[in-house]
């Protein structure tokens, strides 16, 4: 949990933490433009802050879950960022062999459990773990990660309301960037802050400034505490921005450049980087080394991906689901 005197080299890992994501993310939208990775892909560029304030103070084995734009929730968990890579590069040495792709990561051994391109879809799935944690009695929780579009889905408030119900120690985190794909929240809820929501079913809950690092951080701290001590479900609205389109290649005509331009100013890593330095725990050359270790181990991820081999045909029908020991789609 975070202290109120965090050390230097706490901080300073969190900011690096924080640059392997954005240099992750900037290599895979390379990568893209290049054709070496297709499909969707949606990308956290803005919003490492959350990720990192959040999973920067869970535990090994607890469990988070993300959502279409995962990539930065994934790495903060400590998920491998070869394997990670390799996943959303297609090939047979990723995560799930290259079969899941970038909307449906599955890291189990950072308790990063899975992902999903479908709005909202992990968070009755984060209820059954916390079921789970709250059964085991351990002191686990669970983390779910989920934009501010899963606040109009039917699963959202029914996963709020048995989240109270039960008591179950499951942390929802709202990331609102302010479109729910390419509406602003405005056009599509009377209801300005999606905390609100929690409040409605006696949930515990608070906004932050999702681009403040700490303030992230503190509230984690906080919720962390009532989930661990089995006083059930918390709920942490921080709002962020995106600083690129809803996807990959999104032309985001629906956005204005002034808004655009003002969310820059507030970059997490800008941010947090301006802090270190004014309290004397870096300096510009310290600074430039983490962004420059960060980019190269991302290259190195690079290249062994599109060195490894591409799944095998007849890994096909591996990795999903049976009935009666026969391939579910047979």
């Amino acid at each position: 949990m975070a202290s109120k005197q965090e050390s230097s080299k706490d901080l300073v890992d969190l900011l690096r933490r924080m640059w392997l994501i954005r240099a992750f993310e900037e290599k895979v939208s390379a990568l893209y433009a290049e054709r070496q990775i297709v499909g969707l892909l949606h990308l956290g560029i803005g919003q490492e802050a959350v990720a990192v304030g959040v999973c920067g103070l869970l535990r090994q084995d607890d469990f988070v879950f993300g959502g279409h734009r995962s990539h930065g929730h994934a790495l903060a968990k400590g998920a491998d960022v070869n394997r990670l890579m390799a996943e959303i590069a297609g090939r047979a040495t990723g995560y799930c062999g290259g079969k899941a792709g970038s909307m449906h990561i599955v890291a189990l051994d950072a308790g990063f459990i899975t992902a999903t391109g479908v709005v909202g879809g992990t968070i009755p799935l984060a209820l059954g773990a916390a079921f789970a944690a709250k059964e085991k009695k351990q002191g686990q929780v669970a983390v779910v990660f989920f934009g501010d579009g899963a606040g109009q889905a039917g699963p959202f408030h029914e996963s709020l309301n048995i989240a109270s119900l039960w008591q179950l120690p499951v942390i929802f985190v709202c990331e609102n960037n302010g479109y729910a794909e390419f509406t602003p929240l405005s056009a599509h809820t009377k209801v300005e802050r999606l905390a609100q929501h929690a409040k409605t079913y006696g949930i515990p809950s608070s906004t932050v400034d999702g681009n403040d690092l700490l303030a992230v951080r503190s509230a984690t701290s906080k919720a962390l505490e009532i989930a661990r001590a089995r006083k059930g479900p918390v709920f942490i609205e921080c709002l962020t921005h995106r600083l690129r389109g809803h996807y990959e290649g999104d032309p985001a005509k629906y956005r204005e450049l002034s808004q655009l331009s003002e969310w820059k100013k507030k970059d997490p890593i800008a941010r947090f980087a301006r802090l270190l330095k004014s309290k004397k725990m870096m300096t510009d050359k310290g600074l430039q080394a983490i962004e420059s270790e960060a980019r190269a181990r991302v290259e190195e991820a690079a290249s062994f991906s599109l060195s490894s081999s591409w799944p095998a045909s007849e890994e096909v029908a591996t990795q999903v689901t049976t009935i009666n020991s026969q391939p579910f789609f047979s």
